[in-house]
């Protein structure tokens, strides 16, 4: 599968990954952040992980690197309740490195990627293999879980609530479940 593809290669990418995010990130938009060494965010960027609410649960890893990322209640807020994080609450919690203004993100992205570029290679590889080495094993089996219990998810009846709820444009409703 492409996506189970992608985030295997950004989880197990051997330089730096540098984002630049603004507007909003829903989903794997926010997940996918949760692998990368720098997030820059403009003050517009809104971070949603409406898994839960879709009667489907996270993917990319998260279930560990968020707890990792963010502390264990701030991950919660995220992942269970789907609470959307502004800019700022996200850099308070550690998802994103740092806020810049809308006309800024992009240059102070490319500045940090130039920078890393302009470094020693060898070391700037091997400083990210000697971080992410302890973790590898550990995403790697929270991707498998994950995906396993995401399809599990997809076979179950409040996932097909979710999903007509949507397509309905109504709020779901759980409580014969």
């Amino acid at each position: 599968m492409p996506s189970t593809r992608f985030l295997n290669a950004i989880a197990h990418a051997e330089v730096p990954i540098v984002a630049a995010v603004n507007g909003p990130a829903i989903g794997v938009g926010t997940t996918m952040l949760l692998h990368c060494d720098f997030v820059i965010a403009g003050q517009d960027a809104l971070l949603h992980t409406p898994f839960v609410n879709l009667g489907v649960c996270p993917e990319a890893g998260s279930s560990v690197m968020a707890p990792l990322r963010m502390g264990h209640l701030s991950a919660a807020r995220l992942l269970l309740l789907g609470e959307k994080f502004s800019a700022q609450r996200a850099l308070e919690c550690g998802l994103v490195t740092e806020v810049c203004s809308v006309g800024d993100y992009q240059n102070r992205a490319r500045e940090i990627a130039e920078r890393l570029a302009a470094s020693p290679p060898t070391s700037v590889r091997a400083t990210k293999k000697v971080m992410r080495a302890p973790l590898l094993q550990a995403i790697d089996q929270a991707m498998e879980f994950e995906n396993q219990a995401f399809a599990r998810c997809m076979e179950s009846p409040e996932f097909s609530e979710a999903i007509t709820a949507f397509m309905e444009r109504r709020a779901p409703d759980f409580s014969a479940f």
